[in-house]
């Protein structure tokens, strides 16, 4: 979810904390479990800060260990701990612990359902958990928190009613998003007039409810992209994954490293300049007004040795920018 998102959430369960009797009768540990699970909420996305040191360490780093299982337990012990001694230790720290633990939780299970996905299962497996439910940005996640919030704010109703009953509703909303996807995914072959066998699709959310953008992998290895608008299955573009020596060296290079890593929609292309080449690689499952924001980006001379390269979100506009920066 958006760092928005997170943050209401974080208020959120502090005001949930208060069916706690032990947190409701301690003004106290309500404000220490209220900075733990708004501390807690946040502090996955903490290696947003690899950014300093590179994209390439950030995009291959970005919602991976940090979202793991260990670093769960690790986040709930160093924030507890934290706060447990700003308050030298007079606070029932089991009741504090519980309700970072279930913030720092509730972060990492709930960047499952988007696109982006994270690592969640390490150690176990590096494989990204994206179930692709769940808009990054989901406007009726955040506008139940908001809506929540307030009625708190203003003293309406009281945190132990507002918050069970707006988490009771979010865990319905998220079931029925996983049934709804799930229901959607199994039509769209029958939708698609070009279905072939071997064909594979993936359904990705929008900020609109009914809204879905569609990618099809085709047997060849090249793709589709499409979106599915009222039950009508349009495909709006197309990506053919071409093979060059080029290429073939650019995997090399740490940007695009860290991008393969990243993604198994990965296509690439192949640029001639005065100078040597230009390869491209974008991640078929971001398009944006028919380019791809994601991408990682190789510049190479004649004999493709490496002059430059990028990776992370740009427009192309902003790219090609860079990469004339990179390039004279």
């Amino acid at each position: 979810m958006d760092t928005g998102t997170h943050l209401v959430a974080g208020l959120g369960l502090a005001g949930l904390s208060t069916v706690d009797p032990a947190v409701a009768g301690n003004a106290s540990l309500f404000a220490a479990v209220m900075a733990g699970t708004i501390i807690g909420s946040q502090a996955p996305d903490l290696d947003g800060f690899l950014r300093l040191k590179s994209n390439a360490v950030y995009i291959r780093n970005h919602r991976g260990a940090s979202h793991s299982l260990p670093a769960v337990l690790i986040w709930t012990t160093l924030i507890t701990g934290a706060i447990a001694w700003a308050y030298q230790g007079t606070l029932p720290w089991l009741h504090l612990a519980g309700w970072v633990l279930l913030a720092v939780s509730a972060h990492v299970f709930s960047d499952c359902f988007n696109t982006y996905g994270t690592q969640a299962a390490r150690p176990f497996t590096d494989k990204w958990i994206s179930w692709n439910i769940i808009h990054i940005f989901d406007p009726t996640i955040f506008a139940g928190h908001a809506i929540a919030l307030l009625l708190w704010a203003f003293g309406i109703f009281q945190p132990q009613l507002i918050f069970p009953v707006l988490y009771g509703l979010l865990v319905a909303y998220y079931i029925w998003r996983t049934q709804v996807h799930r229901s959607v995914a199994r039509k769209l072959p029958t939708l698609d007039d070009s279905h072939a066998e071997g064909d594979a699709y993936i359904l990705i959310p929008t900020i609109t409810l009914n809204n879905w953008n569609v990618v099809k992998r085709l047997e060849d290895g090249s793709f589709m992209i499409g979106d599915l608008r009222k039950g009508e299955l349009k495909w709006s573009g197309s990506a053919r994954c071409m093979e060059h020596p080029a290429i073939d060296q650019s995997k090399f290079d740490a940007s695009v490293k860290a991008f393969l890593y990243f993604t198994s929609f990965a296509c690439s292309e192949v640029l001639e300049h005065s100078y040597g080449y230009e390869v491209r690689w974008f991640d078929v499952r971001y398009r944006h007004r028919k380019q791809y924001p994601f991408v990682a980006v190789v510049l190479m001379d004649k004999d493709y040795s490496t002059l430059g390269s990028y990776v992370g979100w740009l427009s192309d506009e902003r790219l090609q920018k860079r990469l004339r920066m990179n390039t004279y």
